[in-house]
This record gives C-alpha cells, sequence and structure tokens, in this order.
C-alpha cells in the first residue's frame, strides 16, 4: 500500500517536472524569437558588438567613478548630486544596453547549461572564466584599499563609498559574463553568413 501511495506520489512529480520543462522549453523558444527580433542585422558583425560590448563595460565604470567620487567628497552636497546623476545615467542607458548584450548572446548568460548546444557552451565558458579573473581582480584591488584607508585616519571611507564600492562589485559581478561574452562572440560561420544573406534577402523582398 505504501508503495503504491510513493509510487503514484513519484508519478505525480514526474508529470508535474516534465510539465515545467515543457513550459520553460516554450517560454525559451518565445524568447530566442523575440531576441532574434530584437537583433538588427548590423550586429552580425563582430566590429558592432564590441561596441556594444564596449558601452556596456564603460556604463560598469561609471559604477566604480561614482564610488571613487563618494569616497573623494563624500558626505557632502557634490557627492549627493554626482551620485544622483551617474545613477541616474546608469538607469536611462544602461537597460536598453543591456537589452542589446542579451539579444546579440540569445541569452546565453542565463540559460541552462541543457539548453545550449556545443559551440555556446565553450563560448559561455570561456566568458564566465574572462570575467572571473577581471572580478577577482576587482575584488582584491577593492579590498586592499578600504584595508589600508581603514588603517590611516586621514583615508577614512564614508559609509556611502563602502556601500557603493560594495554595489560596483555586486553589478560587476552578474553583467561582465555578458560584456565579456559580446565582446568574444566571433563572427558566424560561413554557412551562417549565407543564411544570414538569405535571411536578410527575404525581410528586404
Amino acid at each position: 500500500m505504501m508503495n503504491a501511495k510513493a509510487h503514484e506520489g513519484s508519478g505525480r512529480w514526474s508529470e508535474q517536472r516534465r510539465k515545467s520543462q515543457a513550459k520553460r522549453a516554450e517560454r525559451l523558444q518565445k524568447m530566442d524569437a523575440e531576441l532574434e527580433r530584437r537583433l538588427p542585422a548590423r550586429y552580425a558583425r563582430q566590429r558592432n558588438r564590441r561596441i556594444v560590448a564596449s558601452m556596456g563595460a564603460g556604463l560598469l565604470g561609471l559604477l566604480w567613478v561614482d564610488a571613487a567620487i563618494s569616497w573623494a567628497l563624500a558626505p557632502s552636497d557634490t557627492a549627493m548630486i554626482a551620485n544622483f546623476v551617474i545613477l541616474g545615467a546608469l538607469v536611462v542607458l544602461g537597460f536598453p544596453v543591456a537589452g542589446q548584450l542579451i539579444a546579440i548572446t540569445r541569452g546565453m548568460i542565463f540559460k541552462r547549461e541543457h539548453e545550449l548546444d556545443e559551440r555556446q557552451q565553450l563560448a559561455r565558458l570561456r566568458a564566465f572564466s574572462t570575467a572571473h579573473k577581471g572580478t577577482t581582480t576587482l575584488i582584491i584591488l577593492a579590498t586592499a584599499a578600504t584595508m589600508f584607508a581603514d588603517g590611516d585616519d586621514d583615508l577614512h571611507v564614508p559609509s556611502a563609498a563602502l556601500f557603493l564600492i560594495l554595489f560596483a562589485l555586486l553589478v560587476t559581478h552578474a553583467l561582465l559574463p555578458q560584456v565579456v561574452a559580446t565582446w568574444q562572440m566571433p563572427d558566424p560561420p560561413a554557412e551562417d553568413d549565407e543564411d544570414l544573406a538569405d535571411a536578410n534577402a527575404g525581410h528586404t523582398a
């Protein structure tokens, strides 16, 4: 009796898992179609993709500029104004650029491993490896700087600056792989170039 109930419960769980996987696969198909629709043909070339990746890196750099300004000037009205201006620019510019980065890489960074083909898996692994080295370097530098300042009475770290440093680290850790993946993304193979040309010709017609 108990074995029958356990078998029934296992069957229900398996069915729920199958339905969940089917729904996720359907959502991914819709997302891929939407990303393909949002991807301009000009991003088929590496040079243009790297321009977008550079914009993403520049926006991440603004977070660190904001933290540096806060460290140098806080507490002050100047630091507060600079903080609001930079964060406003990040909100206005960051979402469109992030959307382009995700579209260019087809959401590769955020998908599960079994949802990627072999080429995408290798590209994501390479992107994470490079981004990890970058964030590790930033963590070491930020830790060394704050520890050095903490031991010197003349180099006090304002609490606002400390928060912005931690925030910059968190955002950089989360988004740098996306920037790196876009930068490293190679041009498509020759057969993909032909398919792209045929698709563009179809759209033109």
